[in-house]
């Protein structure tokens, strides 16, 4: 949807301006997208270590393009739990090694592809059970545990949208400076007749509406999407979080697996039928 809004933002301001009569090509400056681009990202690259620039690109990327976690995600999730639990309850911690030593040849995983490619969500689950099978660790040793390691996830997926946004809150008096440049550059052309200077002060304030626009228009509305988004995705580990505390204090798996429904937000939740039915299906398997 992030594309779809940038052609509505586009559309409405360049046709708003067309229908007053305004010619699109003044609005054609190159320069100054160099100056207000280049200053903006050299601000980025000054403000920023490396690994949290590559994550706001990564991250903007994804808002423009991606979405977050889906019903079918959720229950595709709440499936592999369930089937691994099971496998735990009834043949041990021994039965459950090779498939968390090895997530990506593990049959269980390979059948849940919208988990196995969760990078975080795969090491944050199987790092999780490694150390509750090799340790003896209470429901709230895991509780604590899991919740520092979100932190730390959102920790730097903040750092990188507070990036995008201290970029975005720049942009305006980045759209100034172009247009003071552009005022000086018309202070040397006075004596070249009113049409000439008209030109060139109009084009020096296409820096100030440029830098207004990508503020207010773009850059702004991706920091803001990419919260969104980074809070979406760390729902998605808070639920395999429920899921593996109700384990470690003994629950069932159909418990387990219903304590973490619970957590997902209601408009993306699988309904208690829809999970019923999908664990009566793996129960039959």
């Amino acid at each position: 949807m992030g594309i779809v809004g940038m052609i509505i933002v586009i559309a409405g301001v360049l046709g708003g301006y067309v229908a007053h009569h305004g010619k699109i090509h003044v609005l054609i400056q190159p320069t100054e997208v160099v100056i207000i681009g280049g200053a903006a990202l050299g601000a980025l690259i000054i403000g920023n270590p490396m690994s949290t620039i590559k994550m706001a690109i990564k991250k903007a990327i994804h808002a423009w393009l991606g979405k977050g976690p889906s019903k079918a995600d959720y229950l595709d999730v709440l499936q592999m739990m369930f089937q691994l639990f099971q496998i735990f309850r009834k043949d041990g911690p021994q039965a459950v090694e090779r498939h968390i030593e090895e997530p990506e040849k593990s049959e269980i995983f390979k059948a849940y592809p919208s988990f196995l490619k969760n990078h975080h969500a795969v090491h944050f689950l199987c790092d999780t059970m490694k150390i509750t099978l090799s340790a003896d660790l209470s429901q709230y040793d895991v509780d604590d545990l899991l919740d520092a390691d979100i932190k730390v996830m959102h920790e730097e997926e903040h750092n990188a949208a507070h990036a995008i946004n201290a970029v975005a809150e720049a942009l305006p008096g980045l759209g100034i400076v172009a247009a003071v440049l552009g005022v000086v550059i018309t202070m040397g052309k006075l004596t070249e007749g009113t049409e000439v200077i008209g030109m060139s002060v109009a084009a020096a304030l296409v820096g100030t509406f440029m830098g207004v626009l990508a503020c207010y228009g773009f850059v702004g509305p991706t920091a803001s999407k990419m919260l969104r988004d980074m809070e979406a995705e760390g729902r998605y580990l808070v639920v395999i979080k429920a899921a593996l505390v109700a384990l470690q204090r003994g629950a069932p798996p159909l418990v387990c697996v219903e304590t973490a429904r619970r957590t997902i937000y209601p408009d993306v939740r699988p309904t208690f039928s829809e999970m019923d039915t999908a664990t009566k299906t793996k129960k039959a398997a």
